[in-house]
């Protein structure tokens, strides 16, 4: 701490980016600042809520980096962040990305639903309230304007110009004039023109009709008519065209909810939902640090305003993302604003009694099993799980579970010792005395319940040794699979019987969860064990030989069977001093002489 406080006397007055470390040296979060003096010190003064704090007690050093303005200091924020992803920092896991209509700037232009936005001189509009509007509106201009619909132009002409929707530029020459006159038709529709459009249409409708050309009338007016379906389907909050995006959030209770409204045309199209735990006293610093991903990082497409609450610098977001940023104070754009606000708001409130309910239907579930096997409530419970492949690398895991919610720093590892070849009862038998000796020892609490991955052998086992050997009481049951290997039964009793739980019972969700879970950890155990001993040599037990130069041995010479038989220069070729060569030469070669296992690479 002493190192940390004349770090922080040192901090310039200036603005920039920090990134807090943890005592591995680990970036676990990376913020910006006005002035880094003020922003870094706040951290180790005062008091703070419990996610900040929690933060602020794994710090062991920090860094930073000065810039010549916030903007910058913004922007390199997200470049780090992306880079890092710090632990803390508000991140944009989910890949949810909204589908565009994109038209190319190629010679020969098409009209394609994406969601991938780029930086090639297309014009991409939305985005859409989903990828089947988007497809729905993509057909709807295929029908009025016959650009052509192959990625690569083909030898001769399609189906689509025998429809009328193509120009087939694979057989005929188009007129360049013709298709600037379709993209600005479909620019104007796209950005809110459909209004003349359905007026030229109905104006063509009335000549076709006084022509006596019904048929042509007919077609026209069935045309009109899906177009005002189409549109129809969005719903308009706001009478002007331009495009907007508004931010509103809510927090509490050291979580984070944003709601992102997207506005096109002026209509509303879609929102977005972020709700996330964030770490800093500082929820503008956490809003503006999303806004800043959310178009860096998730590359959403610009819109010509953006709407945002009061604690939001609108200057500094400006300035960086070269567009319009407000706070309206009255007005339509205010009650948008607040909408946003209060869906966050709503939202936010949501996920609290959710949590709640999750919460006290896992409590209820563990109450409920316990009182089903006749052993009242079950605060705590512990399960098991052996693997091994043919008795190989065999290891065991446990986890706990308490008032039906899991403990994951009290779960425990288990290498098998005492059992040859695969026998899942022994090593059942080695676990369950190893854990509660240890238990009675460090005099720690027991388990209300103790689950075994198995059948009535597994119970037999563990019953065995906590009884006749421990005398302990402790209840145990057995959870047996079917032949798709998922949950089936709960085992119980003198001798073990089912215990009739229904599949759709939260206790038999519960069931599940453990077991699904001890079967995780023992599987991810074991898989770390098997691939551990598969990279295991000689060369572990050579004093001086770690991982790095292991594996620069390994690629230099191939195998262990080479260095043995290799000269002092030959290990210097390899970077090896000529004292640590004649060391692991005279080990390797006395290995041998003892008759000894080597394992090549």
């Amino acid at each position: 701490m002493a190192a940390l406080q004349e770090k922080l006397a040192l901090l310039p007055d200036k603005p920039g980016v920090y990134m807090m470390k943890n005592d591995q040296g680990e970036i676990i979060y990376v913020g910006k600042a006005k002035v880094l003096k003020n922003r870094v010190r706040s951290y180790f003064t005062g008091s703070h809520d419990g996610k900040t704090q929690k933060m602020v007690s794994e710090v062991a050093d920090f860094e930073y980096i000065i810039t010549s303005s916030p903007v910058e200091a913004l922007l390199l924020e997200c470049n780090l962040i992306k880079e890092h992803n710090p632990r803390y920092n508000v991140l944009l896991k989910d890949d949810k990305s909204y589908p565009y209509i994109r038209l190319t700037k190629e010679k020969h232009p098409r009209l394609e639903v994406t969601r991938k936005v780029k930086k090639d001189g297309s014009k991409y509009f939305g985005p859409y309230t989903n990828v089947a509007a988007a497809r729905e509106v993509k057909r709807l201009l295929d029908r009025l304007y016959p650009l052509r619909k192959c990625r690569t132009i083909p030898d001769r002409v399609c189906l689509y110009y025998h429809m009328g929707q193509c120009v087939a530029p694979c057989e005929f020459e188009v007129d360049p004039e013709q298709y600037e006159q379709m993209t600005r038709d479909i620019v104007r529709f796209l950005n809110g023109g459909h209004n003349e459009l359905i007026k030229e249409l109905k104006d063509e409708m009335t000549k076709a009709a006084e022509a006596l050309n019904f048929e042509r009338a007919k077609e026209l007016r069935d045309l009109i008519r899906h177009i005002e379906t189409v549109i129809a389907k969005q719903s308009i909050t706001i009478n002007d065209h331009t495009d907007r995006d508004v931010f509103g959030y809510a927090y509490d209770k050291g979580w984070l909810c944003v709601q992102v409204f997207f506005v096109r045309k002026g209509k509303l199209i879609e929102r977005e939902v972020s709700i996330f735990p964030f770490y800093t006293d500082d929820v503008a610093e956490a809003l503006l640090s999303f806004i800043g991903q959310f178009y860096f990082e998730k590359e959403h497409v610009l819109p010509k305003e953006i709407l945002v609450p009061e604690i939001i610098d609108s200057e500094l977001l400006s300035e960086w993302l070269k567009i319009k940023v407000h706070t309206p104070k009255r007005g339509i754009k205010r009650d948008l604003l607040k909408m946003a606000t209060t869906n966050a708001e709503t939202a936010l409130k949501e996920k609290f009694e959710l949590m709640q309910r999750d919460e006290e239907r896992t409590i209820t579930a563990a109450e409920n099993l316990g009182h089903q096997l006749g052993i009242g409530p079950l605060c705590r419970i512990e399960a098991f799980d052996n693997s091994n492949i043919q008795g190989t690398d065999a290891v065991a895991a446990m986890v706990v579970f308490i008032n039906g919610k899991p403990a994951k720093h009290e779960y425990r590892k288990y290498k098998i010792r005492s059992v040859e070849g695969p026998d899942d009862y022994e090593s059942m038998r080695e676990v369950i005395r190893r854990r509660y000796t240890r238990l009675l020892k460090e005099k720690l609490p027991l388990p209300d319940l103790i689950i075994v991955d198995g059948g009535k052998g597994q119970m037999g086992a563990a019953q065995d040794v906590l009884e006749n050997e421990l005398g302990l009481d402790i209840p145990v049951c057995g959870l047996a699979k079917d032949e798709k290997h998922r949950t089936a039964e709960l085992l119980y009793g003198s001798p073990p019987e089912p215990v009739p739980i229904k599949r759709d019972q939260p206790e038999f969700y519960l069931l599940q969860r453990i077991q699904d879970e001890v079967h995780r950890f023992a599987i991810t155990f074991h898989r770390q064990t098997r691939q551990k001993n598969m990279f295991y040599s000689e060369l572990d037990d050579i004093p001086g030989v770690g991982p790095k130069r292991k594996q620069r041995l390994l690629q230099h010479f191939g195998s262990v069977k080479k260095m043995r038989e290799a000269t002092v220069a030959d290990f210097k070729a390899a970077g090896i001093s000529e004292k640590l060569a004649r060391t692991i030469m005279e080990h390797l070669r006395r290995s041998a002489g003892n008759g000894e296992t080597t394992v090549s690479h």
